[in-house]
């Protein structure tokens, strides 16, 4: 079976077209509302008014790196001047610049990076409008969808295209400099994405964002990818609260049951199928074949849910795993920890 070819969305380079002081000003574009609010839309609004509505809540971003720059794309989905965006729009790079949709410049620092979901929060110098979100559960294939980012340029910042949502519960594997790695649960659609749209959303009709758009098929056309917004909302909801967040390690590496197949297992029941266990989880007797189940009684359909259910707590939590193994249920209590 042919490995698929796939680009991460970020434009580098030693020369940044369109980076001119042409591309921003000193005072905002006053047809541009950057009032602080969440923007939200009826059901019966144009799409036009959602999408202009929509981009005031989208940055461009540039990177400043050894070798020369890094250009991508943020979106706020809170208050507090936080900006969700690629972990690999951001990785090893300093001197980040975002760009505003009235045409002003602004600066960011990084809160918050999680290679292994290659997401990252930036903290803006600048509150801007935010975005609401739409459940993964509430997605359907067939459902339009638009993406707002940074084709290759700045100059191009803010630019909108359509598409469909063309399939679900997409799984990925990556390479990076942290290793190989795989993303789950990805939406994957047709929207028109290039170098630079990484980390820019994916928003409904309604402007509700749904996704983070990370990477696309290199060989093929109209194949892209969302990371689901679900989490990146959980990790921005913990860093306003306490405007920092570290994530907890729980040390397992599994996948959807219904993904088990490739490793020759098969199941009765949705879970998490556990590939490896290390660290916390290794220690408090978590096995490679283990099926997560729950997690404190939430129960647990797939690896998205399982993200979400440790990521909602934090380190030094003691969490109770129900975990499927040799037909019986097992209880195991496991204490997260910081990644060493």
């Amino acid at each position: 079976m042919k490995k698929v070819g796939l680009a991460f969305l970020m434009f580098s380079g030693v020369l940044c077209v369109g980076c001119s002081n042409q591309t921003y000003q000193s005072y905002s574009d006053p047809k541009v509302d950057m009032r602080v609010r969440e923007i939200s839309a009826g059901s019966s609004a144009e799409i036009y008014d959602v999408l202009n509505e929509a981009r005031s809540a989208v940055v461009g971003i540039s990177v400043n790196l050894d070798d020369g720059y890094a250009v991508g794309s943020g979106v706020a989905i809170s208050g507090g001047g936080y900006i969700l965006t690629n972990f690999h729009v951001v990785e090893g790079g300093d001197d980040i610049s975002l760009y505003f949709a009235d045409k002003t410049k602004g600066s960011a620092s990084v809160l918050w990076a999680d290679p292994g979901l290659d997401m990252a929060v930036l903290k803006s110098s600048r509150e801007i409008p935010y975005l609401s979100i739409e459940s993964l559960d509430n997605l359907y294939i067939g459902q339009e969808v638009y993406a707002i980012g940074t084709p290759l340029t700045l100059e191009f910042k803010h630019t909108v295209t359509k598409g469909i949502i063309s399939a679900m519960d997409r799984t990925l594997e990556t390479a990076s400099t942290y290793g190989a790695s795989f993303l789950q649960s990805l939406v994957q659609h047709d929207a028109s994405i290039n170098p630079g749209n990484s980390g820019g959303p994916l928003i409904d009709s309604r402007g509700r964002v749904i996704g983070i758009n990370t990477l696309k098929a290199s060989e093929g056309e109209g194949i892209a990818f969302a990371i689901p917004i679900e989490i990146g909302k959980v990790v921005v909801d913990k860093i306003s609260q306490n405007n920092s967040y570290q994530t907890p390690y729980i040390g397992v590496f599994g996948f959807d049951s219904a993904l088990a197949e490739v490793h020759g297992q098969g199941f009765n029941k949705q879970g998490v199928y556990v590939v490896s266990a290390t660290g916390p989880a290794l220690q408090a007797g978590i096995l490679k074949g283990d099926l997560i189940v729950s997690v404190d009684q939430q129960k647990i359909s797939d690896m998205l849910d399982f993200r979400l259910a440790i990521y909602r707590k934090n380190i030094g939590d003691i969490v109770k795993l129900s975990v499927e193994r040799d037909g019986g249920i097992v209880d195991i209590s496991v204490k997260l920890t910081s990644r060493k």
